[in-house]
């Protein structure tokens, strides 16, 4: 999530994010939630914010933007459509539902988001976040891609996935980077600061800590859950 104080925005919402979420922003006070890829890691708390929404405490006075990738507004709806038995419109009752334009930037308050295509096995797209020179990228899930690395050019963060262990590799089409991986499109991209996400359980120093320093001269930070930073 990225905060100005006045438009939070949600990049991605995977699962478990939701609850994490609240305890730094009242769910009805976030001002758009855009997702990356309609892989289900990356969008599923969306259902549960519907109930929120719906439900909740805390009722929004107007509908929550919710930005899906081309083609994901018709695959959410498809998947929802399960749940089409409570009567009314599961998702419009409380989100307006956007397909967004990766060509084209996105204005989401005072703050402008850019997208760019990535290395992954569905179509997905990383994002930058920008206001007043503040500036923050999130990779996404993707293998090392040149789009990435231009979008982060001179990036204040780059928040970066690291799923894959030091030293392990894909078979077949890639779709992931490591530590290392992500190291190398930071140093490339002369972003100030490096944060390794999207890790698997098993992941120790020596998968991120160590080879991401070991290339990218700039802070290195390891995600994890309640981390801020200030921009």
């Amino acid at each position: 999530m990225v905060d100005d104080g006045e438009t939070p925005v949600a990049l991605d919402l995977g699962t478990g994010a939701l609850a994490n979420l609240r305890r730094h922003v009242d769910y009805d006070r976030l001002g758009a939630v855009v997702i990356s890829h309609m892989h289900a890691d990356h969008f599923i708390d969306l259902i549960p914010l519907r109930y929120a929404l719906r439900y909740g405490a805390r009722l929004r006075a107007d509908k929550l933007p919710v930005y899906l990738p081309p083609g994901g507004p018709a695959m959410l709806q498809s998947l929802c459509a399960a749940f089409a038995s409570e009567g009314g419109d599961f998702l419009n009752d409380v989100f307006a539902l956007h397909e967004y334009d990766p060509a084209a930037p996105l204005r989401l308050g005072a703050a402008t988001l850019r997208f760019a295509h990535t290395a992954h096995y569905i179509p997905a797209f990383a994002m930058r976040w920008e206001r007043d020179g503040a500036s923050v990228v999130y990779s996404a899930d993707t293998a090392p891609d040149p789009r990435v690395v231009a979008l982060a050019r001179d990036a204040g963060v780059f928040v970066c996935e690291a799923t894959l262990l030091h030293g392990q590799t894909e078979p077949g089409m890639r779709g992931h980077s490591s530590a290392a991986d992500a190291a190398l499109m930071a140093r490339e991209a002369r972003a100030r600061r490096l944060v390794l996400t999207h890790y698997g359980e098993t992941s120790t120093a020596a998968d991120l800590d160590a080879p991401a320093r070991d290339i990218f001269g700039g802070d290195v930070t390891v995600a994890d859950d309640h981390l801020e930073i200030p921009l």
